[in-house]
């Protein structure tokens, strides 16, 4: 299998360095960058996201990411949001009270569990699919 071109979209979240190890780890060719065409272009996207929904959004429309995801998705493109980075995908999100418009590709509103936190501690098992390289 050749090594797929993967472009991490760094519109000033976090996480991007995190994405390109992991990625290069697998074997992907990776490139950070916020270039539009560069982006439009790439064989896949990562859209990495730490922070504020809010904020996200701000970052990704002044590089034109949601341009980008657009048309990606529009054109049967690959598009992996990670962690924030796949909730501004929906139409909205709320946090802290504040409502902000995501990228609309999925219907709904990304909120904030309203569920008592029950601590976790350990390691739960996962089981990946004969072949998978998710754990290569």
């Amino acid at each position: 299998m050749s090594p797929i071109d993967v472009l991490v979209f760094d519109y000033g979240s976090g996480n991007l360095r995190s994405a390109q190890r992991a990625l290069e780890h697998v074997g992907a060719t990776v490139t950070v960058t916020a270039d539009f065409d560069a982006a439009l272009g790439a064989s896949a996207l990562v859209l990495p996201g730490v922070g504020a929904f809010a904020a996200c959004m701000a970052g990704i429309r002044a590089v034109r990411g949601d341009i980008v995801v657009d048309r990606r998705l529009a054109g049967g493109r690959p598009v992996l949001g990670i962690c924030v980075g796949m909730q501004v995908l929906f139409d909205r999100g709320v946090e802290h009270g504040v409502e902000t418009e995501g990228l609309g590709e999925w219907p709904g509103v990304v909120e904030p569990l309203r569920a008592p936190v029950l601590p976790h501690m350990g390691w739960n098992t996962v089981d990946a699919a004969e072949g998978s390289r998710l754990f290569a």
